[in-house]
């Protein structure tokens, strides 16, 4: 368990912006930050930094919170995970106190997983370098690949040895459970046996952008044909290999500083490119390029250069993922290798000039790339020529901003000498057939919907019905806001006679103003959230010490945390107007008015919600001594919602 005073030094020392900075690339706006948001797709920025609240809220999909919270919903980590990484950031030392066995029962699943990949990284590491098989079989292969001890320590490089279960042994020994051991795939289990599924294989440590391990590779070092050349974690809780780039750890901030992310194949294209002084490299692990990758490099750069092997596979890789890269909204550039070389290769046989020189000189466009490369199948013949062109077409098709449909279809007309006229009819004619194909219609009919219905066409939402929100809640998050905004600030307030007439004024605080009103006249919060915030400020009047802002934002509580870091931020900015002589009234300017109004406001609403039950209660009643009293009940609650709604300067009907 972390002490609460360790706590409470993470959270004050961790800034929301540097946090959030490492995920997503910020630029200043005003007072705040801006970035596009990490957690779901846009184009435009709405994901809001802001340092002098130390909080973050996106106004697309709303959450909202601090650095902690940050990175529980980034990372999928529990609040102690999170915690731990930004101790692990700031330099904060954690003595933990030891865990009951119970505790240690309930100790989350993934971060088990986490420890125990983090004692495997450790193990394979230390047995490369400390001992005679890792050091003549692991560590002599990564130099013979010509990898140097700094970039094997960086990327965190192993072996683990070719004897059957020693690992499984040792981390049972330590502790480790066996299931765990095999639901992340360190194990194997035949026949009531277990072995290491790495066994004899130099590893291969695999990252988040966080930096912890979340899944291994495992390359064999002999020739046997019956076992596979990699062996890689399977899928679990914390790794998923379609949402996973080798090496974003180490390139995410020279990707977002050179905004552009070189995309290669391998492990070891990736370890040459970074040993060579190129780190803004990262590889799909091994498998095809998926959507959720290239987002995940859409949050520091709209730039991909593509680096594949010179051979047709390394080709084909490419052709694959360009449309995809393009789908997304995203710029691709492709640069083919000699076809004896892969990236590994030509970097550790070409000084670093030769290299960026080549990279600069062969980046080509979708365009250029396609041309070049299937122009020379075709040659004179005008049929393998029609081809290429509705490839190439359809390509152009799946790119979602029409300025950029627009330009490559020009650079498209230029280069392949046809009409833009005629390249335009087919990509508006690829567009209208998937057009009626989302409206359910027959996509081979090309006759009913024009190319500018496509452009002004939006799809219809299906939207959940919203939850019926209960009478005040509105009323309500308007003081909550007030309470956390202006708590601790003092107003002057007036004291009044029967006839209205002032006889006493008083300084006090805005929660004192809020919270006493309200219990005075027995009002009560309804919604959960809200009532936590005002019990807190109640209490705070009671002990005189009143929580803060902060308090709540980095509340444990989610809800608490989440709706602070909401009411705290707003989308738009007062400009500099006092510069242009424009006086601009803000809500400092007339607080007393706004928290007055605002009482008044959530009294109105609960008097009218009780009036509206007692003429429905008066309704149904057919007693006459109690419909006396029901009209008594509702001539009086009238009465205080007029003077209510007098002081709100609102005329109302009975």
């Amino acid at each position: 368990m972390i002490p609460r005073e360790t706590i409470n030094q993470i959270i004050e020392t961790a800034r929301i912006e540097d946090v959030v900075g490492e995920f997503v690339t910020l630029r200043k706006r005003g007072s705040n930050l801006w970035g596009v948001c990490p957690f779901h797709k846009e184009k435009t920025p709405s994901f809001s930094v802001n340092p002098a609240r130390n909080i973050f809220k996106c106004f697309g999909c709303g959450k909202a919170g601090d650095a902690v919270r940050f990175i529980m919903e980034h990372e999928h980590y529990s609040y102690p995970e999170a915690l731990r990484f930004l101790a692990k950031k700031y330099g904060i030392k954690i003595e933990e106190r030891e865990q009951s066995p119970e505790e240690l029962a309930a100790q989350n699943e993934r971060e088990r997983m986490f420890n125990i990949n983090s004692f495997a990284q450790e193990y394979f590491s230390n047995i490369m370098m400390t001992s005679d098989e890792g050091q003549s079989v692991g560590l002599a292969y990564f130099h013979e690949r010509g990898f140097r001890d700094a970039i094997i320590n960086r990327f965190q490089l192993g072996y683990c040895p070719n004897s059957g279960s020693a690992f499984t042994e040792y981390a049972m020994q330590h502790g480790y459970d066996k299931d765990l051991l095999i639901k992340v795939g360190l194990t194997g289990s035949y026949e009531n046996r277990t072995y290491d599924r790495y066994q004899g294989r130099v590893i291969f440590p695999i990252h988040n952008l966080t930096g912890k391990v979340i899944g291994f590779g495992g390359r064999i070092l002999t020739k046997e044909k019956t076992k596979a050349k990699y062996v890689n974690s399977p899928e679990s809780e914390i790794y998923n290999k379609s949402q996973t780039l080798y090496g974003i750890f180490f390139a995410r901030n020279e990707i977002s500083r050179l905004d552009n992310c070189i995309l290669v194949e391998g492990y070891a294209d990736v370890l040459s490119m970074h040993q060579a002084g190129i780190e803004n490299v990262v590889a799909s692990s091994g498998t095809s390029l998926t959507t959720e990758q290239i987002r995940m490099i859409s949050r520091y750069t709209k730039n991909i250069t593509m680096l594949y092997d010179g051979d047709a596979a390394g080709i084909h890789a490419a052709l694959r993922g360009t449309n995809m890269i393009l789908e997304e909204g995203m710029n691709v550039r492709i640069v083919v290798l000699p076809p004896e070389d892969d990236p590994d290769s030509f970097v550790q046989n070409n000084p670093i000039e030769v290299v960026t020189k080549y990279l600069a000189d062969n980046a080509k466009d979708f365009i250029g790339f396609k041309t070049n490369l299937l122009l020379k199948d075709a040659q004179n013949d005008p049929i393998k020529r029609a081809s290429v062109i509705k490839d190439i077409v359809e390509t152009i098709a799946v790119i979602p901003d029409p300025i950029y449909r627009a330009t490559y279809i020009k650079e498209c007309s230029r280069t392949l000498e046809m009409p833009e006229q005629t390249l335009t009819n087919e990509v508006n004619k690829i567009l209208r057939a998937k057009l009626r194909k989302q409206l359910g219609l027959d996509p081979k009919q090309d006759s009913q919907l024009t190319y500018q219905e496509y452009q002004t066409y939006q799809p219809q939402q299906q939207v959940e019905p919203e939850p019926s929100t209960p009478i005040g809640f509105f009323q309500e998050q308007e003081l909550v806001k007030l309470l956390l905004s202006h708590g601790s600030e003092n107003i002057e307030l007036e004291e009044k006679d029967e006839d209205g007439k002032v006889i006493n004024t008083y300084i006090t605080t805005i929660a004192s103003a809020i919270v006493d009103d309200l219990k005075n006249d027995g009002l009560l919060f309804r919604d959960e959230t809200h009532k936590k915030i005002f019990d807190a400020f109640d209490r705070g009047l009671d002990t005189g010490i009143l929580p803060t802002a902060h308090d709540f934002t980095s509340s444990e509580d989610q809800d608490v945390a989440v709706l602070a870091a909401d009411l705290l931020s707003t989308q738009y900015k007062l400009d500099d107007w006092q510069r242009h002589r424009i006086v601009v009234k803000t809500e400092d300017d007339v607080l007393k008015k706004t928290v007055l109004s605002s009482i008044l406001r959530f009294k109105d609403m609960v008097i009218e919600d009780r009036r509206t039950a007692v003429v429905k209660e008066l309704q149904s009643c057919t007693d006459p001594d109690d419909q006396l009293i029901l009209l008594q009940k509702k001539k009086k609650l009238d009465d205080i919602r007029l003077k209510i709604n007098r002081d709100l300067g609102i005329v109302i009907t009975k």
